[in-house]
């Protein structure tokens, strides 16, 4: 949510810095996200100034440039200027030397001091598209004007410029979401007086429009308020109020419509205009239509109602989806001239309902899913008529209709003083305690030794016991000043910190990231056939919907395998077809006594391993590819290297399953073509799915890196026949047994299999890294340390040692 600094000083005058207000407000529990300056005309125009053209005369070495010195304040300048129309006496709008100008593509440019064709030029006449004011490029700007020279050019054209401060808005601050919410706290924050909109000069003109409003359900919508004004002309509002909403990331439409956005974001109050000679019968209905009805919305798209939406009606039907979106055919237009303002609290309930059923996320449906002030419609219908009569003219043609028939009352909360200092951890005395909730709008009654009574206003739905007015106080209090006591102590002492699994997973998905995978979030219901026939996949397991939205979406996934191959599929149809992808997901277990949820992790490769180059040869991705990622990944969790097993089971042609112990953690192989059919994919894929829950408890904490050894590092070579069913898993095994500390890596770099040794075998050359973190290590031990390997080789797995 973005709020003008400069529409704040209208409700608190203030002179602290834009960085103080920022600091302030985040403490307070209004986080400031950023901030960024708007400028009205890009660059504010520094530097740019008000000139007159003193002499004009035909460039002696250019026909088309003329030379010319113009006086621009403080000092008499030359400057070369190439526009046909520029002439003696002329009021010039001048770029000095050191003014940096804004392209319409948005570079910048800077003026400097230059020689134009044996020339000197100390500036530049500017036309308007280069000021970004317009298009024209014909000639220079000449102004009519009475302002001195030197004057800047700023001052002229009426530059806008605010920073603008991004708040993070939190859920529960609905009643912060408007620059009068932010501006309620900064009342408390500065202890400053707030000046609430002047609404004084409202009247009715006449009562030759009355609109009838009958609303069907007060529950539903507890207080409506509207009120007529015609003879009105639609078109493009005043400058401040477009430089207002351009400010705050919103488009100007024209001045009726955005009358009413600039109500909403300034008062918190969303309104709706609607075009007077669209409602027939001259009758508002706020009701419920029936199930199955048609409404086609302001973007064109024909809805079908499912009962439970609050409508705005006539008496022909539908008009809006209140609080939510307006309909096509009663909207504001170009045309229109009279219209009828509509000013409403609606349920929280209701509208959140109508929003989430459409999937219609507006400025209005935010605020009023979230609570609203019922207290405000009135005030911002007044303000908005008369806002709109200054911009849109016309007149006030009905008295303010305002149904609120159960006005809702403040919230009372009983409050403890010792409550107060056990929860803050400090004693604030009595009398600043009262004047933080004064300053918050929270009124104190029925004090006494024990507490008192807070009267809370009904915008505050935040704010409803004891707690929640004990942080108020505590945040305008200032967090920072409640210091911890010396004497705190902790019960007990842990042995080991707990993971941080959100950090763990946060360095794996970098890690994979920089490997040039890319995080997918897919869907965690999937269609029932997909376990039917996966042929590995329970369909007794399955978590069913019993409210299923469509087939396509019946079952909860026991897998993240088919939803990330619907997103394989997505791309390839696309021409992607060199795809990384990764996703953090949960699985689902239906169980005899209830159900089981896993956390995974999943890998997708496919396609070619690099782009295609004249450097090399592009290849398909291979096993290696992506089992290398795994060996990366666990040892980055600094998991120890688990026990692989080849299988050929689906959903896989071939994959290995990594054990740990007896506990599988999970599968990395090429997936069948059956499996990659059933979701639409023709490319060979590499899957690898982990059991992420698992690995969690395993890993212990991220591998921690040392200083490189100042002791060097010493590799031998070793070329091993063994039988062609050991796997390289039980040659490492064997090695990291018999090498002990001194045995840092393993290395293969080449296998053979073939006429040159006996069948039924296969070589291995292997490398071994030995090293000492204390010492150099010598020939001896060296030896010792590769005899042992060998003898292991030789005795455990068979090995014949090529020498």
């Amino acid at each position: 949510m973005k709020i003008s600094v400069n529409r704040l000083k209208d409700y608190i005058p203030f002179e602290e810095t834009t960085e103080r207000i920022a600091e302030l407000l985040t403490q307070s529990g209004l986080e400031v996200e950023g901030v960024e300056r708007f400028e009205s005309i890009a660059g504010g125009l520094r530097g740019v100034v008000i000139g007159e053209v003193l002499t004009c005369e035909a460039h002696p070495n250019a026909d088309r440039l003329k030379k010319t010195t113009v006086d621009v304040g403080p000092e008499v300048v030359p400057i070369v200027c190439g526009a046909p129309n520029v002439a003696k006496g002329q009021k010039v709008v001048v770029a000095t030397v050191g003014a940096a100008l804004s392209t319409p593509d948005g570079d910048v440019f800077v003026i400097k001091k230059a020689k134009i064709r044996g020339e000197v030029s100390q500036g530049m006449i500017c036309a308007e598209d280069e000021l970004g004011l317009g298009q024209d490029h014909d000639g220079i700007m000449v102004l009519d004007t009475e302002l001195p020279n030197g004057t800047p050019a700023g001052e002229y054209f009426k530059v806008t410029t605010t920073d603008v401060v991004e708040i993070g808005l939190t859920p529960n601050r609905a009643d912060a979401a408007s620059h009068l919410g932010v501006a309620r706290d900064l009342k408390a924050l500065l202890a400053r007086d707030l000046e609430m909109p002047d609404v004084s000069g409202f009247k009715v003109d006449n009562t030759s429009r009355p609109v009838e409003v009958v609303v069907e359900d007060a529950t539903d919508c507890p207080r409506y308020a509207g009120l007529t004004i015609s003879n009105i002309k639609v078109g493009p509002s005043p400058e401040w109020l477009q430089n207002y909403l351009k400010a705050i990331g919103l488009e100007p439409i024209n001045n009726v419509v955005d009358a009413t956005n600039f109500i909403l974001h300034d008062l918190g109050q969303p309104l709706h205009a609607f075009d007077l000679d669209k409602v027939k019968g001259d009758k508002i209905i706020v009701k419920k239509l029936p199930k199955g009805t048609s409404f086609t919305t302001l973007d064109e798209k024909e809805r079908k109602l499912t009962g439970e939406e609050l409508m705005i009606c006539d008496e022909d039907g539908g008009l809006c989806i209140a609080g939510v979106f307006g309909g096509l055919g009663s909207g504001v237009s170009d045309g229109t001239t009279a219209i009828f303002l509509e000013s409403a609290y609606f349920s929280p309930d209701v509208i959140r309902r109508g929003s989430l059923v459409h999937g219609l996320k507006t400025d209005a449906s935010f605020r009023f899913e979230r609570g609203t002030d019922p207290n405000m419609p009135v005030l911002a219908l007044k303000k908005a008529a008369l806002l709109i009569k200054e911009i849109a003219g016309g007149e006030i043609t009905s008295a303010i209709t305002d149904l609120y028939p159960s006005p809702i009352a403040d919230f009372e909360v009983s409050v403890k003083y010792a409550h107060i200092d056990r929860l803050i951890g400090k004693h604030i005395p009595k009398e600043h305690v009262h004047s933080i909730l004064k300053s918050l709008d929270i009124d104190v009654t029925n004090p006494d030794e024990k507490g008192f009574t807070a009267i809370v206003k009904p915008y505050r739905v935040d704010v409803t016991r004891e707690a929640d007015i004990i942080e108020e106080i505590l945040r305008i209090y200032g967090f920072e000043n409640v210091l911890l006591s010396d004497t705190y102590q902790s019960s007990f002492l842990a042995e080991h910190p707990a993971k941080d699994t959100n950090k763990l997973q946060y360095r794996v998905s970098e890690l994979l990231t920089g490997m040039g995978y890319f995080e997918i979030m897919t869907n965690s219901l999937t269609k029932p056939g997909y376990s039917e026939k996966s042929g590995f996949l329970n369909t007794a397991e399955n978590v069913e919907i019993y409210n299923k939205l469509s087939e396509d979406l019946g079952v909860m996934r026991q897998s993240l395998l088919f939803t990330g191959l619907e997103v394989l599929a997505h791309n390839i149809n696309r021409r992607q077809t060199d795809l990384k992808f990764f996703e953090f997901g949960t699985a689902y277990f239906k169980e005899q006594e209830g159900y089981r949820e896993e956390k995974h992790l999943s890998m997708f490769l496919t396609g070619k391993k690099a782009a295609e180059s004249w450097l090399e040869p592009s290849k398909e991705v291979a096993f290696p590819d992506l089992y290398t990622v795994v060996e990366r990944l666990l040892d980055k969790l600094n998991v120890r290297v688990p026990a692989v097993e080849i299988i050929h089971d689906a959903p896989f042609d071939y994959a290995l399953k990594l054990k740990i112990g007896e506990k599988e953690i999970g599968k990395v192989g090429l997936l069948s073509s059956e499996i990659t059919k059933l979701a639409d994919v023709k490319q060979e894929v590499l899957f690898a799915e982990l059991r992420w829950d698992y690995l969690l408890k395993k890993a212990s904490g991220l591998k921690q890196y040392a200083e490189i050894s100042k002791f060097p590092e010493v590799r031998r070579d070793l070329s091993l026949v063994i039988d062609k069913s050991v796997s390289f898993d039980a040659v490492r095994k064997v090695a990291e047994k018999a090498g002990g500390k001194l045995l840092k890596h393993i290395g293969v770099f080449d296998v053979y299999q073939g006429d040159k040794i006996e069948a039924g075998k296969k070589a291995y050359a292997l490398s071994f890294y030995l090293q000492d973190n204390t010492k150099t290590l010598t020939d001896k031990i060296i030896d010792q340390s590769m005899g042992r390997l060998m003898k292991s080789f030789e005795k455990e797995i068979g090995a014949l040692i090529r020498k």
